[in-house]
């Protein structure tokens, strides 16, 4: 693996040949301990747009929060986009795709009720989804998955995931994998190499499906990860795509 020390783009990304998937918190922004807390940096929406002109289009966000969300942040910018680990996805030619939602009644009134009782946490209702966040309180962190385990367990075609300081209730049927086959199947991605950057374990989907595809998964930040790459963290994405353009 190459380390995050001696990490270049240079090698990896193909202006004619390579398609760029990015996560948004953790890899391009700094996690936040509210999700509505998160920094944007100055330079990030130019940054965006210059390498989506760069690789022909050929780059989308592909994030747990919804693309709705993903577009508030990134405003003017509307690029293609995957919200809710995949559960929304708009194409290059701007079709959103809707996957089917579960019913998520009993994990929503569960999040609620833990929400009530322990107000240092966050609940964030999503399109077929609810995440349940405890980095304001970590010391909770066993009773927010008990909870959101045996909601889940009642919860026909809901699947649990573990991120960073959050437990997520989504679609079985959404992963961040599937998100990234689906925009190699259209243009302006179809015929080219994936690159897929995420730092948490729910980007690992999006990394096997990569690398599997003849591309590379890039872990950002520390942690077991079946990505081929890694580079330190947010900052040094940026940095480092911004580099890369300049080349």
């Amino acid at each position: 693996m190459t380390q995050a020390t001696d990490f270049s783009f240079a090698p990896l990304l193909d202006p004619n040949a390579s398609a760029l998937f990015l996560d948004f918190d953790g890899t391009l922004v700094d996690l936040a301990p509210e999700p509505d807390a998160i920094v944007i940096p100055p330079d990030l929406v130019s940054l965006l747009a210059a390498l989506r002109d760069r690789l022909g289009g050929a780059l989308a966000v592909v994030s747990g929060r919804s693309v709705g969300a993903i577009d508030t942040f990134l405003h003017p910018l509307d690029l293609p986009a995957a919200g809710v680990h995949g559960s929304e996805r708009r194409a290059a030619d701007g079709n959103l795709v809707l996957l089917p939602t579960p019913s998520l009644d009993t994990v929503e009134q569960a999040a609620a009720k833990l929400l009530h009782d322990h107000p240092a946490l966050a609940v964030e209702p999503k399109r077929g989804a609810v995440a349940l966040h405890y980095r304001q309180a970590p010391q909770l962190e066993d009773l927010c998955r008990r909870t959101m385990e045996a909601a889940v367990a009642a919860s026909p075609g809901v699947t649990l995931l573990h991120g960073k300081m959050v437990f997520e209730a989504k679609s079985s049927l959404a992963n961040k994998g599937k998100a990234l086959g689906a925009f190699l199947e259209e243009p302006p991605f179809a015929g080219r190499k994936p690159v897929f950057l995420g730092d948490d374990t729910t980007d690992e989907p999006g990394f096997q499906v990569a690398q599997q595809l003849g591309g590379v998964g890039i872990k950002v930040g520390p942690g077991e990860t079946l990505a081929q790459q890694r580079i330190a963290g947010p900052a040094a994405v940026r940095a480092g795509l911004a580099a890369w353009l300049a080349l």
